[in-house]
This record gives structure tokens, sequence and C-alpha cells, in this order.
């Protein structure tokens, strides 16, 4: 992964952080592997679930925050299939918090005009979290200020596995398989691309997040665990894309 270091965006940032003026361009659609919070809680002497907990509080803040700069779409990574290799009661306590979580703040989301999708494979979920979920949807689906896709029980190769299951459920010949078929069969089918993904705790890796949508994304690593990572940071992530030239391949026309 190819990254600028946390430090050198941060210092470039700094300065422009106390000037509103808009920002451009702007990224249509934000990704945030949300990462640190267990380090955050260890450097507090508290339990891991006291730093998820934190995290949770964090992501309507953040959510204001990408709206009020006219960023159409982010995509939280809140829980991967990976993360079932973690001890049982952390678990059991992060997927009891999701439903905590969408009682707790769909409401005030949706005041906000935010719409929530899931990505990731929801039917082998609790009934009660597919019931929060599916509730969160449906109550929210006409809003059009900000889409926030909730990744929960999402795997970038699984999200790839099921898309050809589809094609091969649906009969598709190979001949006709192509980049657009595919990602028409993926969890984001009719979403853009991620322009930006923005990784906390200073990880400088994908951990199998939108592995193929991430094609030509720019990454953003910041050493701000997830649970302190406020609206001064959206921006200084903001303003960092805005200095990005991006060619998709070709060369710089200037």
């Amino acid at each position: 992964m190819t990254a600028t270091r946390p430090d050198q965006e941060q210092a470039a940032s700094e300065p422009a952080l106390a000037d509103a003026a808009p920002i451009h361009p702007l990224p249509r659609h934000v990704a945030i592997i949300m990462d640190g919070n267990g380090r955050w809680a260890r450097a507090r002497n508290l339990p891991r679930q006291a730093g998820h907990r934190a995290g949770t509080e964090n992501i309507r803040r953040i959510i204001e925050g990408f709206a009020e700069h006219g960023v159409e779409m982010i995509t939280l990574y809140a829980f991967s299939t990976e993360n079932w290799s973690r001890p049982p009661e952390e678990v059991d306590f992060l997927l009891n918090l999701i439903p905590e979580v969408l009682e707790r703040e769909t409401a005030k989301l949706h005041e906000k005009g935010a719409r929530l999708r899931h990505l990731g494979r929801l039917d082998v979920l609790a009934p009660d979290i597919q019931r929060a979920v599916r509730d969160a949807i449906e109550l929210t689906k006409n809003n059009t200020r900000i889409t926030v896709n909730l990744a929960f029980n999402y795997g970038g190769r699984a999200e790839i596995v099921d898309a050809i299951r589809a094609l091969l459920a649906e009969g598709v010949p190979a001949e006709a398989v192509t980049e657009e078929v595919v990602s028409a069969h993926l969890y984001t089918a009719g979403a853009p691309d991620p322009d930006l993904i923005i990784r906390t705790a200073g990880e400088m890796r994908l951990s199998n997040f939108l592995i193929w949508q991430a094609a030509y994304a720019e990454y953003y690593s910041t050493p701000v665990y997830w649970p302190d990572f406020g609206k001064d940071d959206v921006r200084a992530a903001l303003l960092a894309y805005s200095r990005r030239k991006r060619r998709f391949g070709g060369l710089d026309p200037h």
C-alpha cells in the first residue's frame, strides 16, 4: 500500500485546519478502517470492551463531519469476517453492541438525513441483529444527505466469492463476465468506488476491506486511535486527499 507517512500528512494539514474554506476536490466516497479501540483502552488501563464502546460513541460525530463537508457516502468497517477468530467473549460483546448502537443512533442519524445500508453476510447473524439492521435501513431509506454503509460481518474476499456464486447461479456465460458485471454483483452494487480510504491507529494495510473497489483509492493513515478521531481529523484527511493527483494509470497532463 502506498501512502504518505502520517506525520507528513498531519504536518501538511495543521496550518489549514483553522481555515474553514471549502475543500476541493472532495471524495464522493470515503471508507474508514476504524482501528485502535483496543490500544485506546489499554493506554487508559481499561478493558478492550471499553475501547469498542468508545469507538461507537464516535460514529455519529464522524458521519456528521463528513456530511458537513459534502461527502456523499462513507463506509465504516465495523466487524470483519476474520473478527470471528477473536476470543469468544469479545466477539459476543461486539455482536451485542450492534443492536444497541443502532437503537441509540438510528433516529438521530435519520434526523440528520443519513441513509444506512449494510455490507456483508447478514443472514448468518442472530435474528435480533438482522432485525435491528433491517429496521435501520427501512427507516432511513429515503434520506439523501449522506449514505452510510455499515460493513458488518464483511470481508472483501467473501464478497467476491458471493459475487461469483451469484453469477454462476444466474448462468452468466464466461464471455459475458466483465468488470462491470462483477461490480454489479458485489455488496456495493450501484455505489461509487471509494475515492479515499482512511485507517486510524497508524496501520498501513487494507485488512480484506473493499479489495475489489479500492483499486484506485487514495490511502490516508493517521496515528490517531479511532475513539479520538474527530472533526479536525476529518478535515485533515480531506485536505490531504485534495492535494493528491489521481491519474488512474494514466499520465499527469500537466
